[in-house]
């Protein structure tokens, strides 16, 4: 018997319990431990920020190009970028969330090779889902005239919609490389290929939409072309950077083993994210709903676009502290980690904060960068409080998921946002709006419920964690994983 527990006291578990006495020995707030982190997070975040919004810019940008082809060309290609958003992108996004949490913490084992494998598991299974996800986009036309769209815009829309289609795979290639390159901090190639593909776009917009008048299908198409482009610039840096050469080390049957360590993570990891923006997706639907249809519709089509532009920020956040914390609980530094969640929590709020204080500034000039139509800038400046309490909410859950994604809590990240949104949040929304008749400002107070429940629920989750386990545990899922 004390020969098996001198074998399970493994160097792992060894090296937590001295962490363990470390946590007990120092102060709950040590300055120079806070000031190197943070340190750490600025030098991750700032990138990860920027190849955030250059991402996101890519679809604004095509519609732009659509929005120069007329008001019916514009709708179209707009409610099916937000359809394609909603049954497609959004699950990518979702699910490459669980590389951040494989590869960060192989990453930081120093397990260097399982990187490459849980990419290539990865491409699997976004290429088996993109499947369906491509079958839906075909009959986008079909479902809006069956929900009583008005028939042109859902022609256009459909069309928009299936030459969104060849986009899909790339996005999804996309995700893949980006999470494996993320978790080892290898940042340069990606603000440099994104940036390029960002400029690109631009130009193979101008060409396809107008040049060889391909319309509203060409801006579509366009997606395609630069997500295409910006996926060979990143498999030749990875194939061919000493910086990926332990990390990756080519095409292995292994992938095609254990595929569950990967799918038991992106299934929850998907519905994270998929069941918070379906929440809002659903604000704009009950929008047109209220007496002004116009009025509130186009007032929620801004603060949404508005809302997705400032969630940037605390994205990139989320994912720098993302890999922080999967990096340290890899590398079986649980008193790291801790601090990690701590700097981040900080950092948001210090972001929310400014970002409340412009929008409130520029409150009464906001809406014009949308619109002239002054009755709506001015319905866009009483709503500005209320979305400025909004997004302070979204940036504290933002990088909390960040955290969740890091430790491999996506399960539960699940549940809080399920439970958050539509037992709280939407229904919230509904009784403010309908009963209480606070019409669009309605619709927002009720989903700031939703996004503070969320975020006290992260909160009390992240606080109340014993780092020592969630470290046990990722070495437990390295193991599992690997076999």
């Amino acid at each position: 018997m004390e020969d098996m527990k001198i074998v399970i006291e493994s160097p792992l578990l060894l090296h937590l319990h001295h962490e363990e006495e470390k946590i007990k020995s120092k102060k709950w707030f040590d300055i120079s431990e806070t000031i190197e982190e943070l340190k750490k997070q600025i030098f991750l975040a700032g990138p990860l920020v920027i190849v955030s919004f250059l991402q996101y810019s890519l679809q604004m940008i095509s519609l732009m190009f659509v929005g120069h082809l007329g008001e019916l060309s514009l709708a179209g290609a707009s409610m099916a970028a937000s359809f394609a958003g909603a049954t497609g992108f959004s699950v990518m996004l979702g699910m490459g969330g669980a590389l951040e949490t494989l590869c960060g913490q192989a990453y930081g084992a120093k397990e260097y090779h399982i990187l490459g494998i849980h990419m290539q598991r990865a491409l699997i299974v976004f290429t088996v889902t993109s499947i369906p996800i491509a079958f839906l986009w075909q009959f986008t036309g079909q479902i809006f005239a069956s929900v009583g769209q008005d028939r042109d815009i859902s022609s256009y829309a459909g069309a928009y919609a299936c030459w969104l289609i060849p986009s899909l795979f790339p996005y999804g290639i996309l995700q893949c490389q980006f999470r494996f390159l993320q978790t080892q901090k290898v940042l340069k190639p990606l603000i440099l290929s994104t940036l390029f593909t960002s400029l690109m776009h631009i130009l193979a917009c101008w060409i396809v939409v107008f040049w060889f008048e391909f319309g509203h299908k060409g801006a579509a198409l366009c997606n395609a072309i630069s997500y295409g482009i910006n996926v060979l610039i990143l498999a030749a840096y990875i194939k061919f950077s000493p910086s990926c050469e332990k990390t990756w080390t080519g095409f292995s049957k292994e992938s095609f083993q254990n595929l569950w360590s990967f799918v038991s993570l992106a299934i929850p990891s998907a519905l994270m994210v998929c069941l918070e923006m379906w929440s809002y997706e659903f604000l704009v639907f009950m929008s047109g709903l209220l007496p002004n249809r116009k009025l509130e519709s186009s007032m929620m089509s801004i603060s949404l676009s508005t809302s997705s532009l400032i969630f940037r920020i605390p994205y990139g956040f989320g994912s720098a502290v993302s890999t922080r914390v999967s990096n340290e609980l890899g590398a079986g530094n649980p008193q790291s980690a801790q601090v990690a969640a701590r700097v981040v929590l900080v950092l948001s709020v210090i972001e929310g904060l400014i970002v409340g204080i412009v929008s409130l500034a520029a409150r009464d000039v906001w809406g014009y960068l949308y619109t002239g139509e002054k009755e709506l800038v001015r319905y866009m400046a009483s709503i500005m409080p209320v979305l400025a309490l909004s997004n302070f909410m979204d940036g504290i859950q933002g990088v909390l998921s960040g955290v969740a994604r890091g430790c491999g809590w996506q399960k539960i990240g699940a549940f809080v946002n399920l439970g958050a949104y539509y037992l709280v949040g939407l229904p919230s929304a509904i009784t403010l709006t309908f009963v209480f008749h606070f019409g669009g400002k309605g619709l927002w107070m009720g989903i700031i419920g939703g996004s503070g429940l969320q975020s006290l629920l992260l909160l009390v989750i992240t606080t109340r964690t014993n780092w020592e386990k969630e470290a046990i545990k990722a070495k437990d899922r390295l193991l599992r994983s690997s076999r």
